[in-house]
């Protein structure tokens, strides 16, 4: 969560560039947590966010699930988060979700998990498309339905997920959701693995050796691992 956290805090810095006085703020918070000064971060934060500022709330918000310059403390993570995604923002949104699928701060609760990552996801943020289209593919809170999986991993994969190209590849490269085609596969492969994602290249490895009996083997399977290389959500 330590990076997470740290992307998060550059994204506040530039969320108010037209406010001066918050832009300074953010940018003291961001230049503290960066120098390892927690305590300065959060006390830049904290006015911020006790003011309903949600881009400080979310960032309060990451610094207790982190437990960074606070005692971790997740139930408190989620509190901030939540009255920032009561206020619409994706990335709190997101973050809600995330804890209510893992249980962290809250009952675990994958149908609730489900509601705020497709608030956040219908407001195009990649990482709740992603996840959302993990719940569509395995079932978790949702009727499972390859080809609502297949939609948002395309819509995450389209702004550069990595997760979700892999995911989508092995979507195309076995039929399932989409129509079968290992030209998109091994596309989706390639865009991939500039991110850095070792399983794009298995993917692409695996489109080009497989023969047509061990594609219907394989094609059998899909339901359950996607021959291994598929990626998991959060």
């Amino acid at each position: 969560m330590h990076n997470l956290c740290r992307v998060a805090l550059i994204a506040l810095a530039f969320a108010y560039s037209g406010s001066t006085s918050k832009a300074a703020d953010l940018q003291k918070a961001f230049e503290a947590y960066t120098a390892g000064d927690y305590a300065t971060a959060l006390s830049e934060l904290k006015p911020l966010a006790d003011q309903g500022d949600a881009s400080a709330q979310v960032g309060l918000g990451l610094m207790y699930a982190n437990g960074e310059g606070v005692l971790k403390d997740t139930t408190e993570a989620v509190r901030w988060y939540r009255l920032a995604a009561d206020q619409g923002y994706p990335e709190a949104q997101h973050n809600l979700g995330v804890m209510y699928r893992t249980g962290e701060g809250v009952l675990k609760d994958d149908a609730e998990a489900v509601r705020w990552y497709r608030l956040a996801a219908d407001q195009g943020y990649p990482k709740a498309q992603f996840n959302l289209g993990v719940m569509y593919r395995t079932g978790e809170g949702v009727l499972k339905d390859a080809t609502e999986a297949a939609r948002w991993y395309r819509l995450a994969a389209d702004q550069g997920d990595a997760k979700a190209q892999i995911n989508l590849g092995l979507m195309y490269a076995f039929g399932y959701g989409v129509l079968k085609d290992d030209v998109l596969a091994h596309m989706w492969a390639n865009i991939g693995s500039a991110n850095g994602n070792e399983n794009d290249a298995k993917l692409r490895e695996f489109v080009e050796k497989r023969d047509d009996a061990g594609t219907s083997r394989r094609s059998n399977s899909t339901g359950k691992s996607l021959h291994g290389l598929e990626l998991s959500g959060l």
